[in-house]
C-alpha cells in the first residue's frame, strides 16, 4: 500500500518537472474563417530557438513547388516550411500529404493534364529584358508612340491587352518582396489589399510597393466581415486603414477590397471609396498549390480581368514567379487597378462595385 501510494506522489511530482509545448503566439488571426481565411503566427528559427519579432505567415507545405519560368518544377528540400499553426484549433487545413499528393506523382512531377497549355515565355521576358522599344524610352511624352502612355515609370500600350494581379491580406515581406522582385523584372505592377493594424510593422515593404509604381490598397483594419457591423464600424475599419497605409508610405488608398467580398446595403452606404472585387479567384487561400493557382489563371485569364490570390502563402510566390514572366510573354501587360480603370475608360465611383474592366 504505502508503495502504490509513493510511486502516485513520484508520478504527479514528474507532471510538475515534464515541460509543456508553448504554442506559437498570434498576432492576428480572421475571427471568421471562410474565403480568405489567415492565420499569422510567430516564426520560430530552426534551431527552436525564440520566436521572431517580425511574425510572418506560415504555410501548409512541407515542400516547396519551385517554378521556373519555362514552366519546369522541381521540389527544393532546402526550403522546407514548417505546417502550419492553428491557435486555438482553428484554421486547421489539409495535412501536407494530402495537399502534395493531389497534384503530384510520387516522384514529384507534376502530371501532364495539371499543367496549363501555355507558349513558352520569350527569351526577353525570362531574362527579365524588356522590348528595345519600351527600354528606349525617354520619358518624353512628344516622343510616344501614338498606341501608348507612360505609366508610373513604363510604358503601356492602349491597344494591347491589360490584366490586373491582386494580392490580399499583407503586408506579409516573406511573400510580398518575391512577387515585386518578379514585377521589377518584367515591367509589371501589382494592387495590395491591405490590413490596416498590419502595415506599421512592414513600413519598408510598402514604401517598396509605392517606389516601385505598385498599389498600396484598403482591406479593412482588422479583416472584419463588415457586413456584420453597423455604419460607424464600416467607416471606421475603412478610414483607419486609410490612415495606417498614409502614414506607413505616403499615399492613401483609392480602392478597396471588402474581406471575404461580403456586402450589403449598409456596407455599399458606408463605405465611401469604390469597391473592387474580383473576377477570378485562385482560391490559394484553400489548396496552397502553385501549379492550382497556375492553372485558374492561364485557364481563364483575357484582357480586362482582376485576378485574386494572396501575399500570405510561399505557394502563392511560386505561382507568381511563373505566372508574371508567363503572363507577359503573351502579351499581357500587368497594371494596377487603377491602371485597369483608367485605360478601360473606367471612372471609378465611391461605393460601386468592380468586377472587371
Amino acid at each position: 500500500m504505502k508503495k502504490h501510494i509513493l510511486l502516485k506522489a513520484v508520478l504527479a511530482a514528474a507532471l510538475f518537472i515534464i515541460p509543456f509545448p508553448q504554442s506559437a503566439s498570434a498576432e492576428w488571426i480572421n475571427e471568421e474563417l471562410g474565403p480568405g481565411a489567415a492565420v499569422w503566427v510567430d516564426e520560430t528559427s530552426p534551431g527552436g530557438g525564440s520566436s521572431s519579432t517580425s511574425p510572418v505567415y506560415e504555410h501548409s507545405e512541407n515542400i516547396i513547388i519551385r517554378v521556373s519560368p519555362d514552366g519546369s518544377q522541381s521540389n527544393d528540400p532546402h526550403t522546407a516550411a514548417e505546417p502550419e499553426t492553428q491557435p486555438g484549433g482553428q484554421g486547421a487545413s489539409s495535412s501536407p500529404q494530402a495537399d502534395q499528393t493531389s497534384t503530384e506523382t510520387p516522384s514529384g512531377e507534376v502530371p501532364a493534364e495539371d499543367t496549363p497549355a501555355v507558349e513558352k515565355p520569350a527569351e526577353e521576358a525570362a531574362s527579365g529584358q524588356v522590348p528595345s522599344e519600351d527600354s528606349s524610352a525617354s520619358g518624353d511624352e512628344a516622343q510616344l508612340p501614338a498606341n501608348a502612355v507612360m505609366s508610373n515609370g513604363r510604358l503601356l500600350y492602349l491597344d494591347r491587352p491589360m490584366i490586373a494581379l491582386t494580392y490580399d491580406d499583407g503586408p506579409n515581406p516573406k511573400v510580398g518582396n518575391r512577387i515585386m522582385d518578379q514585377m521589377s523584372k518584367h515591367n509589371g505592377r501589382a494592387t495590395f489589399f491591405m490590413v490596416g493594424n498590419r502595415v506599421s510593422s512592414y513600413a519598408s515593404e510598402l514604401q517598396r510597393m509605392v517606389a516601385e509604381g505598385h498599389e498600396p490598397a484598403n482591406h479593412s483594419y482588422s479583416h472584419k466581415y463588415l457586413n456584420k457591423y453597423d455604419a460607424q464600424t464600416i467607416r471606421a475599419e475603412v478610414e483607419n486603414c486609410n490612415t495606417a497605409i498614409q502614414n506607413a508610405c505616403g499615399v492613401r488608398p483609392k480602392v478597396m477590397r471588402l474581406p471575404g467580398g461580403n456586402k450589403n446595403s449598409t456596407v455599399l452606404a458606408n463605405v465611401n471609396m469604390p469597391i473592387i472585387l474580383w473576377n477570378i479567384d485562385t482560391r490559394d487561400w484553400d489548396h496552397k498549390n502553385a501549379q492550382k493557382t497556375i492553372n485558374e489563371v492561364m485557364s481563364k485569364v483575357k484582357d480586362g480581368d482582376i485576378i485574386l490570390m494572396h501575399e500570405l502563402y510561399n505557394a502563392t510566390a511560386d505561382a507568381s514567379d511563373y505566372l508574371i514572366p508567363t503572363l507577359t510573354a503573351k502579351g499581357y501587360q500587368l497594371v494596377t487597378v487603377s491602371e485597369l480603370a483608367q485605360y478601360k475608360g473606367v471612372t471609378l465611383q465611391p461605393n460601386k462595385v468592380y468586377y472587371s474592366f
